[in-house]
């Protein structure tokens, strides 16, 4: 389903608002900020932003040409201990251009407010407070700590990153998790370039966009004062009371959803020069990642795999297929190559460094995967991705991916594959990975969109087989099978999991029963089978009885106790991550001396979509009750639109767990 996820494009013609607020500027603080207690729209907040303005304008220098500088004042209002985090401000910048100067961070204006003997008291920050470190190679961060912050502080900071590179512009957050009382930004765009303006999220933003003539003075190479005369493009972007982001049940990246502003040039248009365009499509983003030398040129470093594929592929007999060469290579590669932590689609040291150190990043480690395949005559190919945690890829850029994996063609079937992870299988990805669309890239420059979201539905299986005693004790067999996805999700959380630990969770989590005779089959030998766990176990707190009569919950400890969507109203998607389906048969064998009085009756409920299913069947034959019950979900993400829908299938589904065996005495 295509979610509804609120994009808009704003380009130059934009809807026009009256700008008659108040005046937001540093220096400003006011008794009554510092003595408000609480936010006065959200008592829950820990802190608030009382404004934020932004602002974005052009310098000319005459080597240079035009320099953008970003500018950011911020007041913020601590109110509980919990918002003490926000005296700390990290700037990231971009040191890795390679024909322009590294961009520059600095700070001014920074100062905590507080109230001493009914007087307001100023403490300003000094470089003490502020530090500059490496993230990388490419980039470092400026890290400032406000002075003398404690409950009931205001802070206030301003900021400049002035950069050499005009393609695109840091992102302006307007939405955080912490109300924002008035957010602004403004740019002043010079006719000689256009920017396509991207607005994200769900928050109502005004905007304004004018044409107005400006001036700026610059020194020639004769340290002469100079003037340049042109029109400039201003737009103004506001939004008041904007709510904190508050995180919901079934949610991908959270980041995804606040409100954001981007800026991206499309084209310039000089004085007496050709326009140029530089829009990217998502093709020409792939054909430039293939040609950097740390991508495409490992990609054709074979030979080095030679002697351990003729190993591996001698083993398999006469009649081997394209099939059993990819399994075996597949486990092979994810057997001798460890992922040393890092992301990214470019190699550091190289796929035959990386594989002589049996250690690499991510590139390195799939790398070493296509290159084998192809070496055993498979057609295989990278396929650039972003990671859920890194945000979903909204427009052409190569700022956007920050992972690759593996499209394998066999036969008119695609097959995708990820060595980095050890629990993985074909077509079975770290869940990380499955974030709406991945690229395949091809040596030609082609490229290919590929869906990420699997369409086969992981399965739990469950068959157990229970004895109610005289007493109200219950005990039995249990049996589950997990495939695919939820096999995947067993083996990353247990694979290192004592037993004894993993049976005393499981114990709680089931109520309390006591758990014996354990045992798991396919939990590391062989992932692309079920995971199958078997156990018996004994209870006595699963059978009420009042009055002479037992009552029994069906499902037992599966019996879902809270609805996850409680919240009246929805913007998100909700985030299933991948289709799946659960299916329990329980048999029943009632004691001696008792009868049914009723049981669950037989029931079907889904959505409008059929893209959620539940049903209940049930048969009493002699002294055995049996209840079947199958929930579906049969997609990986649903559009907000069916929230009301989702949580009544909830609200109804949960009801029917509750409805009660219930034997009597006879």
């Amino acid at each position: 389903m295509k979610n509804r996820f609120l994009i808009t494009i704003l380009m130059l013609f934009l809807i026009a608002f009256n700008s008659n607020a108040q005046e937001f500027r540093l220096g400003k603080v006011s008794i009554e900020e510092l003595k408000e207690k609480v936010h006065p729209k959200d008592s829950s907040a820990a802190a608030a932003i009382l404004y934020k303005k932004g602002r974005t304008y052009f310098d000319y220098d005459f080597k240079k040409g035009f320099v953008a500088n970003h500018e950011i004042q911020i007041r913020i209002k601590i109110y509980k201990k919990e918002g003490l985090d926000w005296a700390n401000f990290e700037v990231p910048y971009y040191i890795g251009y390679q024909n322009i100067s590294d961009e520059t961070v600095s700070f001014s204006d920074g100062i905590t407010y507080n109230i001493e003997n009914g007087s307001i008291v100023k403490t300003k920050l000094n470089s003490e407070g502020t530090f500059k470190e490496n993230v990388n190679e490419n980039w470092k961060k400026a890290t400032v700590t406000m002075p003398a912050v404690k409950v009931g502080s205001v802070i206030e900071l301003k900021y400049t990153i002035k950069s050499e590179n005009l393609t695109k512009f840091p992102v302006f957050q307007i939405q955080y998790s912490v109300p924002v009382n008035h957010v602004e930004y403004c740019s002043e765009i010079p006719e000689y370039f256009i920017y396509k303006q991207l607005l994200t999220g769900y928050v109502d933003v005004k905007s304004d966009s004018k044409l107005e003539q400006t001036s700026k003075n610059y020194d020639n190479e004769y340290r002469q004062t100079n003037s340049i005369i042109y029109q400039q493009i201003k737009s103004t972007f506001v939004a008041d009371n904007v709510p904190q982001l508050v995180k919901e049940s079934y949610v991908d990246n959270i980041n995804n959803y606040k409100s954001s502003l981007q800026y991206e040039l499309e084209t310039t248009r000089y004085p007496n020069q050709p326009v140029k365009d530089y829009s990217q499509t998502w093709n020409g983003v792939a054909k430039t990642i293939y040609d950097d030398k740390n991508f495409g040129k490992e990609l054709q470093e074979r030979l080095y795999l030679l002697n351990d594929l003729k190993k591996i592929i001698s083993n398999l007999g006469e009649t081997v297929t394209d099939s059993d060469k990819l399994n075996v290579i597949f486990k092979f590669i994810q057997s001798k190559m460890n992922w040393n932590g890092e992301y990214g689609y470019y190699t550091e040291k190289g796929v035959k460094q990386a594989y002589l150190d049996q250690t690499g990043n991510v590139a390195e480690v799939n790398f070493n995967l296509i290159n084998m395949l192809n070496l055993a005559g498979i057609s295989a190919y990278p396929v650039l991705v972003s990671t859920r945690e890194h945000g979903i890829p909204v427009f052409p850029n190569r700022t956007v991916f920050n992972y690759t994996i593996v499209a394998v063609e066999i036969n008119g079937e695609r097959i995708l594959l990820d060595a980095v992870n050890k629990h993985t299988a074909p077509n079975i990805l770290p869940l990380n990975v499955l974030n709406w669309n991945g690229r395949l890239v091809r040596q030609d420059g082609t490229s290919e969109e590929i869906n990420l979201v699997p369409n086969k539905p992981s399965k739990q299986l469950y068959n157990l087989s229970v004895v109610v005693a005289n007493n109200g004790n219950i005990s039995g067999k249990y049996l589950v099978q997990k495939t695919d996805y939820e096999a995947l999700i067993f083996r990353e959380r247990e694979a290192d999991v004592k037993k004894e630990n993993y049976l005393e969770k499981k114990e709680n989590e089931f109520n309390g029963i006591e758990i014996s005779d354990y045992t798991v089959e396919n939990k590391s030998a062989d992932l692309s089978k079920a995971v199958i766990e078997k156990f018996t176990f004994a209870s006595n707190n699963h059978c009420e009885m009042i009055g002479g009569k037992m009552f029994i919950n069906p499902l037992l400890f599966f019996t879902m106790e809270k609805n996850p969507f409680v919240q009246e109203k929805r913007k998100m998607p909700v985030y299933f991550g991948y289709p799946r389906q659960e299916k329990y048969n329980f048999n029943f064998e009632i004691p001696e001396g008792y009868q049914v009085e009723s049981i669950p009756k037989a029931m079907r409920i889904a959505t409008d979509d059929k893209m959620l299913v539940f049903s209940v069947n049930s048969l009493l034959s002699g002294n055995n009750i049996q209840i079947s019950v199958a929930k579906e979900i049969n997609t990986g993400m649903a559009s907000a639109d069916i929230y009301d829908g989702l949580k009544e299938f909830y609200q109804k589904m949960i009801e029917k767990q509750h409805e009660k065996i219930v034997l009597k005495k006879i």
